[in-house]
């Protein structure tokens, strides 16, 4: 079974860190059960191991937070779900990209339960949605946000770091940085494609669709 463990209130970004790499290793070590941990954090940054100094516009105006997770600078803040996923990826098959599909997959699947299309890009890390409602793009082509973020990193083939998916932050936040490296597309949120959307919601269908990706079904536990 997987722990499902859901944090009230504003988790501090290092604290989460330690944690989540203390479960990392009891897991792989036969100690404790895998975990999804749902937190919200205060408004700051992160850097992942492909970050580059440049895509970091507003070094000011956030804590910023190098991290062991892959990826590029990504931000963090109220109004945003990030889920943390502790799992034991050796014994779920030990394919690192069918399981990177897997999380965009589960991302996919909670954000239709809402009637949102997500989609992934050859080249862009994360989840999308198309916006015919938007100016064009700079090809001209239909504009594409991006909704959903994605790092990870494994230890002894156990994950810890996730995903995260914007509810309802303050999308101007983002501007302080390139999010994922990606300067020619926007960033989106549920409620900025018009859904009036509560946290408790996403994180029902978060554990809905989990079971139907990952072949388990999580038990709950208090934060």
């Amino acid at each position: 079974m997987v722990e499902w463990i859901t944090s009230q209130g504003l988790t501090d970004y290092r604290a989460a860190e330690a944690r989540m790499e203390a479960r990392a290793a009891a897991i792989a070590a036969g100690e404790a059960d895998e975990c999804i941990w749902l937190v919200e954090h205060p408004p700051l940054y992160t850097a992942g191991t492909s970050a580059k100094p440049v895509d970091l516009t507003d070094p000011e105006r956030f804590p910023v937070f190098e991290t062991r997770r892959g990826g590029q600078f990504t931000y963090h803040g109220p109004g945003q779900r990030v889920a943390y996923v502790m799992l034991d990826v050796g014994r779920r098959g030990r394919d690192v990209r069918r399981f990177v599909q897997q999380l965009e997959a589960w991302v996919i699947a909670t954000l239709a339960e809402f009637n949102v299309t997500g989609e992934v890009r050859e080249g862009r890390v994360g989840v999308w949605v198309t916006r015919p409602d938007k100016p064009l793009g700079p090809d001209g082509l239909i504009r594409e946000d991006k909704i959903a973020a994605i790092g990870i990193r494994l230890r002894r083939w156990v994950s810890y770091h996730g995903i995260s998916i914007n509810l309802d932050p303050d999308l101007e936040h983002f501007t302080g940085i390139v999010p994922c490296g990606i300067a020619e597309h926007g960033v989106t949120s549920l409620v900025d494609l018009g859904l009036p959307v509560e946290m408790g919601d996403l994180d029902v269908a978060l554990a809905r669709s989990f079971g139907t990706v990952f072949g388990a079904l999580p038990t709950e536990a208090a934060g």
